[in-house]
């Protein structure tokens, strides 16, 4: 029991839980599988096009969307004769929501990189084999991606998802990778080539290079931070048009600016359970940072934001007592 409790608490998953073992409840599972199909609130889905996407029987589809529906997680609409997202999964996420005013100081963060930078600077969550963007940024000009809150991102064609993988424990990754190669065997093509490199690029540089996996066009840089309120990775992340940035130049002049973001968002998610939920909090510029032999070092001057805070890890480096990286 203390081995699956400390398991659990290291990312947030189990490897068994991953490869379709343990005690997962499946029902309950794909109850969850059918609610991912909704992309937005206005998204509107039969029966069919859910069984399509969760690659589950249609006999089992209609079991799962009747009872949400009586839940109140989904409304049929008889003239269409489709789901959307009901009342239930709205009151639900929003009253989650109301909680998280560190997300404004977050997106404050963004915006700061986003005014430096001409692309879509990003901060998100894992949800099975996809991220999804909890607060984003972009300045006026900003050309190529067009990502918003909640928009959700492939894991296994973006900056943002190789840099988490590479995050995890080797473990934890191998079974997520083992479980996509079954679900979604054209994602498991792209990632494994690269998920060594990438977890040694990581430990070494405390950042990921994506360039052009998920468009010819769009190249990113990636920075993931441990969350204890998620007990799992979380990732800063941008992407630029290839035709403006190169790797090397990414290397270069994002990357700096990308580490320096992740220190301060690491900052104030480390700090999440002192004041940092409070109204009073106001903006100001992003601490200073020195680089030195690829590791961030926070200088003596912290703004009022960070007061309290403990320093920012890199994401590879081994904690004590949890095993995670």
């Amino acid at each position: 029991m203390g081995r699956r409790s400390e398991r659990l608490s290291k990312q947030g998953m189990l490897a068994s839980d991953l490869a379709g073992e343990g005690d997962v409840i499946q029902v309950v599972s794909r109850a969850f599988d059918v609610l991912r199909c909704f992309e937005g609130h206005e998204a509107r889905l039969g029966n069919l096009e859910i069984s399509n996407r969760c690659g589950l029987p249609r006999s089992t589809v209609s079991r799962l969307t009747h009872t949400l529906t009586r839940m109140g997680q989904l409304v049929y609409l008889p003239r269409d004769q489709k789901y959307r997202i009901g009342p239930s999964a709205v009151a639900m996420s929003t009253s989650m929501m109301r909680g998280l005013q560190l997300r404004n100081l977050i997106r404050l963060r963004l915006q700061d990189v986003a005014e430096q930078l001409p692309g879509t600077v990003g901060f998100v969550i894992p949800d099975r084999f996809h991220l999804v963007y909890l607060e984003f940024a972009r300045a006026a000009n900003a050309l190529g991606l067009h990502e918003t809150t909640g928009s959700r991102i492939a894991m296994a064609s973006t900056a943002a998802g190789h840099a988490y993988t590479a995050a995890l424990d080797t473990d934890v990754g191998d079974a997520l990778l083992a479980e996509m190669e079954r679900e979604i065997p054209e994602g498991a093509k792209l990632l494994r080539p690269r998920i060594e490199a990438n977890r040694r690029f990581l430990r070494e540089h405390g950042y990921v290079v994506a360039c052009g996996l998920w468009s010819p066009h769009i190249n990113g840089v990636a920075v993931p931070v441990w969350s204890p309120q998620y007990q799992t990775y979380v990732v800063t992340t941008i992407g630029l048009l290839s035709a403006m940035y190169d790797e090397k130049r990414l290397h270069r002049e994002v990357a700096p600016q990308m580490l320096e973001l992740a220190a301060a968002v690491g900052g104030l998610i480390e700090g999440a359970d002192d004041d940092i939920f409070s109204n009073r909090l106001e903006r100001k510029p992003l601490p200073v940072t020195a680089h030195n032999n690829n590791k961030i070092r926070k200088t003596e001057e912290r703004n009022e934001l960070e007061a309290g805070t403990r320093r920012p890890r890199p994401a590879r480096s081994l904690r004590a007592g949890d095993g995670r990286r």
